[in-house]
């Protein structure tokens, strides 16, 4: 039994603050309430309570190689099969790989984070490897894999097909580098075999503005309007949204990378007009290689840019909730549970020093990984950090 007596807790999906004592018990809330004081104590009455932080979007693999090709284009940095990454992940050793890996989920968990979506290159081996380095670790990797039989104009159906179930036996999902590599075909098979499987299909859309008008002047259709007519439920970027895109996607599973995307010089996601519409994005820190996968830095960052880009402030609480509550509105269930802090609810949180009365910017625009005075995992594992 455990008490966290006294804090600021940001309670329930909607990140209500509320100051009053959690009891938990084996992994679980049994009780919010500020007359409540059972088993250890943990002093939270200088600190603010927050769920931990879900990274909607990474690529762990990129750990073997930080901060290389810096200024390159996007192709020339992530394009498959002959990008910067993909030639550094076929020409380096499993165990390098692994422990880049764990390396980058320390740094995760010890920043907040206890859960992470990640787009897994290297077919089975890849989803392998990301398995073997998570083993253990207090954080836990949604992984979806990739084939690189997927790619091509004309690509072997029958080899697709073999790839899919393959990876739907051992990943969350499968994920897609994006339409410039695929046909419509290959797309609308993988969605399909995923939703059967009751798993995920993802695919970046509208990252760049050229590739918006690639698929405009050779589909007629945005990359947007694609990755919705082919029934992937889950959008990654929609960066340069053109048209009606964002009307589409109203209610589409949709992830935002505003770190990366500056990096890659590509644009910065609308978030004010998707937050407007009703669009409750989630947001990542995509590309290791670009970026640490520090989610306090990707909050800081996404509120100063919305306010320079389009001249016009986020609300912080809106902003929290996509680093940690928007996701209880994907379709994700079978892989995570909510990360809300409430009744009967599993205690992921983290407990951060206060310095501000905004509690929502005190988490945004104060709190580095140093603040951090404890983060719970779903065990109940209690680590001063």
């Amino acid at each position: 039994m455990l008490t966290i007596k006294d804090g600021i807790i940001l309670k329930g999906q909607d990140l209500t603050p509320v100051r009053e004592n959690i009891v938990i018990d084996d992994g679980k809330i049994i009780e919010i309430a500020k007359d409540v004081c059972e088993g250890r104590i943990i002093d939270a009455s200088k600190a603010i309570v927050c769920p931990t932080f879900l990274n909607g979007h990474t690529h762990i693999g990129d750990s073997i190689i930080k901060d290389e090709g810096y200024g390159l284009s996007l192709g020339e940095m992530v394009k498959p099969p002959n990008g910067v990454k993909h030639k550094a992940l076929s020409n380096v050793e499993d165990e390098e790989i692994i422990s880049a890996m764990k390396k980058s989920m320390w740094y995760m968990y010890n920043s907040g984070t206890t859960h992470f979506i990640d787009y897994r290159e290297g077919g089975i081996k890849g989803v392998e490897l990301l398995k073997k380095a998570s083993k253990n670790l207090p954080v836990t990797p949604i992984i979806l894999g990739r084939d690189d039989s997927f790619y091509g104009e004309d690509p072997d159906l029958r080899k697709v097909k073999i790839a899919i179930r393959k990876l739907l036996k051992l990943a969350d999902g499968i994920a897609l580098s994006g339409f410039g590599e695929i046909n419509d075909e290959v797309a609308r098979l993988i969605t399909s075999k995923c939703k059967k499987a009751g798993k995920i299909s993802s695919i970046h859309v509208a990252e760049s503005m050229h590739l918006q008008d690639d698929s405009l002047n050779d589909f007629n259709k945005t990359e947007i309007q694609r990755g919705v007519d082919a029934n992937f439920n889950q959008l990654v970027h929609c960066t340069n949204p053109r048209n009606d895109d964002l009307k589409l996607i109203k209610d589409s599973n949709v992830v935002v990378c505003p770190r990366a995307n500056a990096t890659l010089n590509v644009g910065v996601a609308p978030l004010n007009k998707m937050l407007t519409m009703g669009i409750k994005p989630v947001l990542g820190s995509d590309n290791l290689m670009l970026n640490s996968p520090n989610l306090l830095r990707e909050l800081e960052f996404t509120l100063k840019i919305m306010s320079v880009c389009y001249k016009n402030y986020l609300n912080p609480k809106d902003l929290l909730k996509m680093a940690t509550t928007n996701i209880c509105n994907f379709e994700i269930n079978k892989f995570i549970k909510k990360p809300v802090i409430d009744v009967n609810q599993d205690a992921k949180l983290f407990i951060a020093k206060r310095y501000s009365k905004n509690p929502y910017l005190n988490i945004i625009n104060r709190c580095e990984t140093k603040n951090i005075l404890y983060t719970m995992d779903i065990d109940t594992h209690i680590n001063n950090v």
